[in-house]
């Protein structure tokens, strides 16, 4: 048991490094596909192009999405690799979990937006690629972090 513990622990170490390198991609990534009328074709939009779009109209706003969808997930990643390579204390894990939470909240921010759109009947949208991918990055960290915390709690 305890060997099968420890290849749990190794194997979430080095995948939890492999976000470093999906997050950026996902966010370069068609999260969705959108359209006024189905004629006119679609335009992809990520999480990048959203922002850049978001920064003309609302800077604020554009702000606080980069915090949930770019800062939190790769601060907690990071953070995470630090604390399970022991380069941090373990202290740190309750808050890089509550960053994980907060970059699952942009998941839930895009998911709203589909639903809103597709409800109210005005073009079209669909969900694209890089959508699961963000959603898989961040469930992904999150469940890296749950396997830290409860290694931490059995040690």
């Amino acid at each position: 048991m305890v060997d099968l513990l420890s290849r749990a622990a190794t194997l979430a170490r080095w995948s939890n490094l492999l976000l470093l390198l999906l997050y950026p991609l996902s966010w370069t990534a068609p999260l969705l596909k959108a359209g006024l009328l189905p004629l006119f074709g679609m335009s992809e939009i990520s999480v990048l192009s959203g922002l850049a779009s978001l920064w003309q109209s609302d800077r604020f706003l554009a702000l606080v999405v980069a915090l949930f969808a770019l800062v939190a997930p790769m601060a907690k990643t990071a953070g995470l690799a630090l604390v399970s390579f022991g380069l941090a204390p373990r202290r740190w894990l309750p808050a890089l979990i509550a960053l994980g939470r907060l970059a699952m909240a942009d998941v839930f921010l895009v998911a709203l937006y589909v639903t809103l759109a597709k409800g109210l009947g005005v073009g079209r949208v669909d969900t694209a690629w890089g959508l699961y991918l963000f959603t898989g990055c961040i469930l992904a960290s999150l469940l890296f972090g749950t396997v830290e915390k409860t290694l931490t709690q059995n040690r």
